[in-house]
């Protein structure tokens, strides 16, 4: 681990609805990388949404401060709150700030701080996405370019998407992968609590949205031979959400909502026959690295972000067709043992979340 007692680096993350994680990927990572630059003697600052339920103005010695967010807008509630955290920022006296995403916050990227570095962590493409359409699609086209031209140095958390950022922008961005942490504390009893057993269900996390393809992989596990469940994890309190759990109130179809407790989580994911990962945007996952990381066997959207992940080691699908034949064809998680190994080995290799933490350090 690299320390630097010369000089406390002041530091403020951006872009997410704060720590500890109450939310998704980027709040994780939030979570981890905060924590992990007090580590290094950093002076590490957080911007919180306002109803985040963590009271405390401190988390692992992290300064948090909170900011209005109009829950219940969409888009514009974003905007509102990237605006106040951006006013806020050019008050504090900050070395670097790192802004995950950019959806929303690069609109305000011209009101950041001139003599303090900006970092943009880009995430993936998010104009590819499918809930996007016509003119929302052309902005986040031209919001990407903003986040380029406003930063110092941009982040990509895949190959993929550092190749897409150099070509098109004639740049040199960082690849930074997100960091993974090997479970190896199972405990079987915790199935308990969701009437489940050992390899005996399917389980999907995803956030509801159409690009996540929650309803094809729905689809191809109800077309199929199996007796197993699909268990699907996630916050389905949305349009994409009502509409799947009406359509699909099957019993071999498990919708559990939202779950933060990751001691669940990773044993839901260790214990779990398949693991489908479906999402088909942007670049590395943290919720793929989290399931290589708790011994699953992969089912994974055919996009060449996953293949730069999972390589030969994982089942692959773009249609419902795929899914049926893997399901009908599947002899057990124990007869691809050397497609998980393979992950894990990958995972110690080069998503190590000191390393990971080092390399943001590095840059700053």
């Amino acid at each position: 681990m690299i320390q630097n007692q010369s000089h406390k680096l002041r530091v403020g993350i951006l872009g997410t609805r704060g720590i500890p994680n109450n939310y998704g990927g980027f709040e994780r990572w939030a979570e981890q990388l905060s924590a992990g630059l007090v580590r290094r003697n950093c002076q590490v600052t957080v911007y919180n949404s306002h109803f985040h339920p963590y009271q405390s103005k401190t988390y692992k010695g992290v300064s948090i401060i909170k900011k209005w967010d109009p829950k219940g807008f969409g888009l514009v509630s974003q905007f509102i709150y990237d605006l106040l955290c951006v006013l806020n920022a050019r008050k504090q006296k900050f070395d670097v700030i790192i802004q995950l995403g950019y959806t929303t916050s690069s609109v305000w990227a011209w009101l950041l701080p001139k003599k303090v570095k900006i970092i943009y962590n880009m995430d993936g493409m998010e104009w590819q996405r499918e809930k996007y359409k016509g003119l929302l699609k052309t902005y986040l086209k031209k919001a990407e370019k903003w986040a380029v031209k406003y930063s110092d140095v941009i982040i990509a958390d895949s190959e993929p998407i550092k190749h897409y950022l150099d070509n098109k922008y004639n740049i040199h961005s960082e690849f930074v992968a997100y960091p993974a942490q090997v479970f190896n504390n199972p405990d079987e009893k915790i199935l308990d609590k969701f009437n489940l057993k050992r390899e005996n269900y399917y389980l999907l996390i995803a956030r509801f949205q159409p690009d996540n393809n929650l309803e094809l992989i729905i689809k191809g596990v109800l077309k199929s031979n199996t007796s197993k469940q699909l268990v699907v994890v996630g916050d389905y309190h949305n349009r994409y959400g009502r509409y799947l759990r009406k359509k699909y109130g099957d019993k071999r179809v498990v919708f559990l909502g939202k779950l933060y407790n990751k001691l669940e989580l990773d044993n839901l994911r260790y214990y779990s026959a398949i693991y489908f990962h479906g999402h088909s945007a942007g670049g590395t996952n943290p919720s793929l690295l989290e399931a290589m990381a708790t011994n699953c066997l992969v089912c994974a959207h055919d996009n060449e972000f996953n293949y730069s992940v999972l390589e030969n080691n994982a089942y692959y699908f773009k249609n419902e067709l795929q899914i049926i034949a893997v399901l009908n064809d599947f002899s057990g998680k124990e007869s691809k043992k050397g497609w998980i190994k393979n992950n894990l080995d990958k995972l110690h290799q080069h998503y190590k979340l000191e390393d990971i933490i080092d390399k943001y350090y590095k840059l700053f």
